[in-house]
C-alpha cells in the first residue's frame, strides 16, 4: 500500500484536523503497516487497530458517550456498503502515536488513490462496534486481495509487499456486508436501491436524536373516503438529550354514525388511553396544532405506513394541515417537514423492490404484538415501534440477516419467509406445538418505549 507523502503534519491537539475522505477498514487493517518504510513502526500501528484495541474503552478514537468506535458504512451508487475508516481518524491515530512516542516520527497516510470522497458515496452513516467479534463479522477479507479497492500492484518504489495470510477465524466468520454486496453486483433495480438508501439515512437521524418523529394515521369511512372519522398519532422528541413522548386518539363526533363495510369497526378499541370526541373543526385544528408546534423546534419526521393516502388527507380541504411534504434529504432543516414509511423501510429490509407489506404483516415479521388495528391511535402506535425496531437496529444487511439467518437466496438479499410466517391463520398453532422446525430463528432487537 502506498503512501501519501504529500500529507502535511497538523497537530490533532489544534482541532484543525477534519475529515476529508475515508478508507476502506480492509485496507487500513490489511495493508498500511505492511508497507511501511520503518519496520519498528508496525507493531504499534497493528497493536492499535487489532480488533480487541478498536472496541476497547481506552482507545484514542473513542467517542465520549459513545459505546463503542464509530466507525463509518459508506453506501455507493451501486448499492454495496463498506465499513470505513474517516481520514481524521487515520490523522489521529498517526499523531497519537508519535505523542506518545510509539513512533519516532509521524507514519505517513495511505495513499490519495485509496482515499474515497463523499461525492463517490450516495450515504454514509456512523456505524459502532463494542465488540471485537461482532467487528469481525462485519467485513469479508479475502487472502492477499481485498475486493471493492484499486488492484495492489507487486512493487511499490522497488520493494515488494508482503502478503499475510488472514486469521482462520475471519476468513470463516459470518460475512453479511460482502455478501449482500455480491448478490447487489448480480443486478439491483433503482427502487430497491433508494430503498436502501433512505434506511440507512433514517438509522442515521435516528441515532442523531434530531427533531421529532411523529407516526400518523387516519381512518375514513371505507364507502367514501373523503368522510374522515378518525386520527391517530403517536411521537418522539428530545430535550436535553431525553426523550419526551406522546400519542393519541381523535373521533370525529358528527360522523359516528358511520360503520365500516370492508374492514373491522375498531373506532372504539384505542389500546393505550382514552380516545377523544371532538367536532370536525376541533379535528382540523388539533391536527394542524400538532404539525405547527413541532416543526418550530426542529425538523419534523411524519412517519406513516404506505403514506400516499395519509399525505392526501393532510393536503386535502378537510385539514390543510401542509402544503408540501419532502423526500428525506441527509442533512433535515428546521420547520421542515419530511416523510418517513414503514412500508418503504421493511421493504429494503426484506429485500423486496416490488412490494410492500401490510402493518400487520410487517409488525408480525417484526415481532411486535398487535390488536385492534384499523383504529387510527393503534395503527399510528405500531407504525412508530415498527420504524423504532428498524431504526435502532443495525444496518439493513446486517439487521436482515440477525433476524432471519440463511434465508436469502443466491442472487438477491430477499428473505425467504416460510407460509406459516405469512398467514396470520397459522398464530393458534405456534402457541400449540411451537413455530415449525424449518422457521426462522430471528433475532429482534430491543425496541422497548422506554430505550430511546
Amino acid at each position: 500500500m502506498p503512501f501519501d507523502t504529500r500529507s502535511s503534519p497538523v497537530s490533532p491537539a489544534s482541532g484543525t484536523v477534519g475529515t476529508t475522505g475515508f478508507y476502506r477498514f480492509t485496507d487500513v487493517f490489511f495493508e498500511w503497516h505492511q508497507a511501511l518504510p520503518n519496520q519498528d513502526d508496525v507493531s504499534p500501528l497493528k497493536a492499535l487497530i487489532a480488533y480487541p484495541a478498536l472496541v476497547h474503552p481506552d482507545h484514542p478514537l473513542r467517542k465520549p458517550g459513545v459505546n463503542g468506535i464509530e466507525l463509518h458504512l459508506g453506501t455507493f451508487e451501486s448499492g454495496e456498503m463498506r465499513l470505513l475508516f474517516s481520514s481524521a481518524q487515520l490523522e489521529y491515530l498517526r499523531y497519537y502515536m508519535h505523542t506518545m512516542g510509539l513512533t519516532k516520527e509521524p507514519i505517513p497516510l495511505p495513499s490519495s488513490e485509496y482515499l474515497i470522497q463523499q461525492k463517490d458515496l450516495v450515504h454514509c452513516s456512523p456505524d459502532v462496534y463494542n465488540e471485537a467479534s461482532v467487528l469481525k463479522r462485519a467485513i469479508k477479507v479475502r487472502q492477499g486481495r481485498h475486493r471493492g479497492g484499486p488492484r495492489r500492484r507487486g512493487r511499490r518504489g522497488g520493494k515488494r509487499s508482503r502478503r499475510r495470510k488472514c486469521s482462520t477465524n475471519t476468513n470463516l466468520a459470518l460475512q453479511t456486508i460482502d455478501k449482500n454486496n455480491k448478490r447487489l453486483k448480480k443486478g439491483m433495480d433503482n427502487i430497491l436501491g433508494l430503498r436502501r438508501l433512505i434506511f440507512e439515512r433514517v438509522r442515521t437521524l435516528w441515532a442523531a436524536k434530531l427533531g421529532t418523529w411523529c407516526a400518523m394515521d387516519f381512518e375514513a369511512w371505507d364507502r367514501d373516503h373523503t368522510l374522515l372519522t378518525e386520527f391517530g398519532w403517536r411521537l418522539v422528541q428530545w430535550g436535553d438529550d431525553k426523550a419526551v413522548k406522546e400519542h393519541g386518539h381523535l373521533i370525529v363526533k358528527e360522523r359516528r354514525q358511520y360503520t365500516q363495510h370492508y374492514v373491522p369497526n375498531n373506532r372504539e378499541f384505542y389500546n393505550f388511553g382514552q380516545s377523544l370526541d371532538v367536532d370536525k373543526h376541533e379535528f382540523r385544528d388539533r391536527i394542524r396544532g400538532l404539525i405547527d408546534k413541532h416543526r418550530e423546534h426542529g425538523p419534523l419526521f411524519l412517519v406513516f405506513h404506505d403514506h400516499s393516502q395519509d399525505v392526501k388527507y393532510l393536503k386535502s380541504e378537510a385539514i390543510k394541515a401542509i402544503e408540501r411534504i419532502d423526500v428525506l434529504p441527509d442533512s433535515p432543516m428546521t420547520g421542515e417537514v419530511y416523510v418517513v414509511d414503514t412500508a418503504e423501510l421493511f421493504a429494503a429490509l426484506e429485500g423486496d423492490s416490488n412490494n410492500t407489506r401490510s402493518l400487520e404483516r410487517v409488525c408480525r415479521h417484526l415481532k411486535i404484538d398487535t390488536k385492534y388495528l384499523h383504529n387510527a391511535g393503534n395503527d399510528a402506535y405500531y407504525t412508530l415501534e415498527a420504524m423504532i425496531s428498524m431504526a435502532s437496529g443495525d444496518p439493513v444487511d446486517q439487521q436482515r440477516e440477525q433476524r432471519w439467518p440463511n434465508r436469502t437466496g443466491d442472487n438477491m438479499p430477499k428473505v425467504e419467509f416460510q407460509e406459516w410466517e405469512e398467514d396470520s391463520d397459522f398464530s393458534d398453532m405456534e402457541g400449540i406445538f411451537g413455530n415449525p422446525v424449518n422457521g426462522a430463528n430471528g433475532v429482534q432487537p430491543d425496541a422497548d418505549d422506554d430505550e430511546f
